[in-house]
Order: C-alpha cells, then sequence, then structure tokens
C-alpha cells in the first residue's frame, strides 16, 4: 500500500511510509471495533459482580452506544477545523484513561461513566480516522484499497473481541476487558505523532459553531437514549416519550441555527451530493439490518442453546473471518465495478445468506445449520461495509471529509440504534408470561421473524442503491485523474523519495 497524496501544507516525518500510516490508522480501526464486542460476552459477570439491579446491567453497553452516537458530528467537525491528527490523538488517549477507569471501576455508576467516556472517545477517533483516510489517499483505486484495509481491520477487531471477550472474562475476571485497551490505545496513539503527517497549517479564522454542536449533540444524544432504552423501560416511559420530544425540539433548533449560519457545523449544501445522501440511507439500513444480527445471534447462543462466555465467542469467529473477506472482495468489486454495482451485489448476498441464516434460529438446531447461512450473508455484509464508505466520502471536498464521515457515522448508530429497538419488539411477541423450555422456543421463534425481516429491508436496501448514477470500473478513470492534491502540496521530498515513487498521479 504505497500510494497516498497529501493535501496542502502537510509534511510527512522522516521516513514516513504510506504502508504504515495505513497500517496506523487500520489498528486504530482494531481497537474501535474491539471494544464493541468485548464488553458483551462480559455483561453477566460485571453485572453480578457490581450489584447491577434487574436488568440495568445493558446500560453498559447502552452508555456507549448513546454518547458515540450523539458526538459523531462534532467529532467530525472537530477534526476538520481542529487537525485530523491531533484528534486522532486526543481520541485514542481517551480511550486508554477511559478504559483503566472501566477496570478499577468498584460501582454501576463508575462504569457506565467509563463507558460513556469512552463512547465520546470512539465518536472523535471514527472521523478522524476515516477522514485521514479520505484525504491522504486519492479518490478512486487507491482510497478503495485503504478502505478496504481498515474494513477488514474492523471485522478482525469484531471476531477478536468476542473471542477474546470470552477468554478474558473466564481467566483473568471482567475488568481485563477494559485494561486490554489501554497499551494498544497509548501505543496506536503515540505512534500516530511519528507516522502520521501533521495536520495542516489552515488560512483564516474559522468558528466551531458552537450553538449548533450543542443542539445537535443534545437532539442525537437524547434520540439514541430513547431508542437504546425504550425496550428496557417501555415506550409509554415519561423518560423514554420525554427524551423523544427533547430531541425533535434540540434537532430543530439545529436546523434554524445551521440555516442562518455563515460557517454552519454542517453544511447542507453537502446532502446536494448524491452519492453523499444515498451512501447515509445505505449506512442507516446496513446498520438497522446486518447489523443487528450479531445481537440476535448472541441471544441465539446464550439464551435458548445455553453457550459460554468463550464458545459463544468461538462461534463468531467463522462469520467473521467469512465478514473480513468480504470487505477485500468489496474493494475488488468497486474498483472493477463502481459502487452501484458493488453494493447491488453485497445486499443480494446478503439477501441470501440472511434467509438461509433464519432456519437455523431454531431451539432444536445446532451450530451447524446456521453457519452456512452465516458465511454467506457475512461475505455480503464485507462487500456492503467497504462499498457504502466509499460511496459516502465520494466527491466530498478534503476540507470537509470530517464533516461528511461524522454525517455518515452518525446514520450507522441510529439505523442500529433503530434497527434494534424495533426488532427487539417484534422478537418478544409470544414470549411473555414463558419458562424454560417453552421461553427457549418461543425466543428462537421471535427472532427467526426477526431475521427474516432484516433480509427484506437488505432487499429494501437494494432499492435505494438504484438512486446512485450508473459508474463503471474506477481503474481506469482513476488513473487518467489528477490527485486531490498537486505536487506541491505533497510531503517534503516525496517526489525524490522511493517510497512515494508513482504513488500520486499527476494531472
Amino acid at each position: 500500500m504505497s500510494e497516498t497524496s497529501f493535501p496542502v501544507g502537510r509534511s510527512a516525518p522522516a521516513g514516513a511510509r504510506p504502508g504504515l500510516v495505513l497500517a496506523l490508522l487500520a489498528l486504530a480501526q482494531f481497537v474501535y471495533a474491539l471494544d464493541l464486542n468485548i464488553v458483551f460476552v462480559a455483561l453477566p459477570e460485571i453485572g453480578s459482580d457490581l450489584g447491577f439491579p434487574g436488568q440495568t446491567r445493558q446500560l453498559v453497553v447502552s452508555a456507549y452506544v448513546v454518547f458515540a452516537g450523539g458526538f459523531l458530528l462534532v467529532g467530525g467537525r472537530a477534526a476538520d477545523l481542529l487537525g485530523r491528527r491531533r484528534m486522532f490523538v486526543v481520541a485514542l488517549l481517551l480511550y486508554a484513561v477511559s478504559s483503566l477507569a472501566g477496570g478499577l471501576a468498584g460501582s454501576p455508576a463508575v462504569i457506565i461513566a467509563a463507558r460513556a467516556v469512552q463512547g465520546i472517545g470512539g465518536a472523535l477517533l471514527l472521523p478522524a480516522t476515516l477522514s485521514l483516510i479520505n484525504t491522504l489517499f486519492a479518490e478512486g483505486p487507491r482510497r478503495n484499497r485503504a478502505l478496504a484495509v481498515w474494513g477488514g481491520a474492523g471485522a478482525s477487531g469484531l471476531t477478536v473481541g468476542a473471542l477474546l471477550g470470552g477468554v478474558l472474562t473466564e481467566s483473568f475476571g471482567w475488568p481485563a476487558v477494559f485494561y486490554v485497551n489501554v497499551p494498544i490505545a497509548v501505543l496506536v496513539g503515540l505512534s500516530a505523532l511519528a507516522v502520521i503527517p501533521d495536520d495542516p497549517i489552515r488560512g483564516g479564522r474559522r468558528s466551531f459553531d458552537f450553538p449548533g454542536a450543542l443542539s445537535v449533540t443534545g437532539g442525537v444524544t437524547v434520540l439514541v437514549f430513547a431508542l437504546v432504552e425504550g425496550p428496557e423501560l417501555g415506550w409509554g416511559s415519561p423518560w423514554v416519550v420525554g427524551a423523544f420530544v427533547l430531541s425533535a425540539v434540540l434537532l430543530a433548533v439545529f436546523a434554524v441555527i445551521e440555516s442562518r449560519s455563515t460557517d454552519p457545523l454542517v453544511p447542507f449544501r453537502l446532502f446536494r451530493n448524491r452519492s453523499l445522501t444515498v451512501g447515509m440511507l445505505i449506512t442507516f439500513v446496513n446498520m438497522g439490518t446486518f447489523g443487528v444480527l450479531p445481537y440476535f445471534l448472541t441471544v441465539l447462543m446464550q439464551d435458548v442453546h445455553g453457550y459460554s462466555a468463550l464458545q459463544t465467542g468461538l462461534a463468531f469467529l467463522i462469520p467473521s473471518l467469512a465478514i473480513a473477506a468480504g470487505t477485500q472482495l468489496g474493494e475488488r468489486l468497486t474498483s472493477r465495478t463502481g459502487t452501484r454495482t458493488a453494493l447491488l451485489t453485497g445486499f443480494g448476498i446478503g439477501v441470501l445468506g440472511t434467509v438461509a441464516m433464519a432456519f437455523g434460529f431454531d431451539a432444536d438446531a445446532g451450530y451447524g445449520t446456521v453457519v452456512t447461512g452465516l458465511v454467506v450473508s457475512g461475505i455480503g455484509q464485507g462487500i456492503v461495509w467497504t462499498a457504502m464508505w466509499i460511496t459516502a466520502a465520494t466527491g466530498t471536498a478534503p476540507e470537509e471529509q470530517g464533516v461528511a464521515n461524522g454525517i455518515a457515522s452518525t446514520t450507522l448508530n441510529i439505523g442500529n440504534a433503530i434497527g434494534l429497538a424495533v426488532f427487539t419488539v417484534i422478537a418478544d411477541i409470544g414470549t411473555a408470561g414463558k419458562t424454560g423450555n417453552a421461553l427457549q422456543h418461543a425466543t428462537a421463534d421471535g427472532e427467526f421473524r426477526v431475521v427474516l425481516l432484516t433480509a427484506a429491508g437488505m432487499a429494501v436496501a437494494m432499492l435505494i442503491t438504484l438512486a446512485l448514477r450508473r459508474s463503471t470500473a474506477t481503474t481506469a478513470t482513476a488513473a487518467a485523474m489528477p490527485s486531490p492534491a498537486g505536487p506541491e502540496d505533497l510531503p517534503a521530498g516525496a517526489d525524490r523519495d522511493p517510497a512515494w515513487a508513482g504513488s500520486v498521479p499527476r494531472p
């Protein structure tokens, strides 16, 4: 991976190599993905050890999801205005500190607060990482390959997270699932200072739009809270209803502020870019369908089939490897056929695999019944994962990649929250008042319906994808395209450094 370009004002550290830059960005995504799954299998032990009342241990997951979803737009804009490398390092150090606090937590309140701070760290990290890739690597095959490596690292993190969570919990106790993040996050954050090019010196002064930031962060945060906690507290709960109302008010205020601002947090003109707009919708549906399957698989394995934490982690190994393979296939398909065809292919494969998987959601069926569908669906998911980020990044100016990726990432989190909220209600139909074997069968039956509905959602995503313009293979067109940066924008000495030789197409 030796192909990159740098925007104006960037300078490469001495001896920097594009392969090292990409490796570090991929490792950061590995950390982010690792943290999504590693806590799930430790929840029962966390709940019993810290004395969580009732089912409130789910707040350990919800706190992360709520704050990660709420701060993504601010994280994206901060990357654009304050510096992508700077926010990348800050996010990782925030991850390290909050992970240490989570491992040392001795009460429910402390661990929930630590997870909330981790969520903010994730909201800063994801758009910073994506915008670094989308500005350091020229649009076309180079960026596609970089995003495939990044996506593959994320899939690997999901695999290792589920597996490592089981191993660490059973061997060292639940605090280990937090401590493991600390050295990795610190190492990646400090290495970034030596490997990733400096943030550019920006001409002119730009405001951060604090009123817009406060209103949208508050609006999205309480919206995600309502969606996540609705199934737990009940949709008629004053907390949930109040959160929906407050969210609507805050988001309406945000829209008014942005329409009148001379330097808005989210310039509405970005939505004229069809690729970004369709990419947002696809990301939303992807996470509301593919993205909810791991939760229902975990319920099937642990609550219906009685798998241990370690067995559950091992069961996720095969589908996660399939997703990783799909991310690489997604890059090749996108470069050769365009994002439209790649997305249609990925969702089509996903529909077939998910329908096949649904028949394994049976209380009397074993892992062998579901694994084939898991593999096929995983390949489709991997293809879509790479292609959707390429779609969302296409056609956006380098100086606005952070906020564009923040927008796409926000729809990702909201899509996942809405998908889980809706499908959890559907899955629970028919389980009330049942116990033992009857409850296991009712749970499996409810999840069977849900999995078929997610396949229908993937089919809807195929229709949305048709809104993209037809495109041909990007390999040939990109070869004739100038880089977003001209020769004068390269790192000092890049034109004489063999590591960068041929990495930037000339006009």
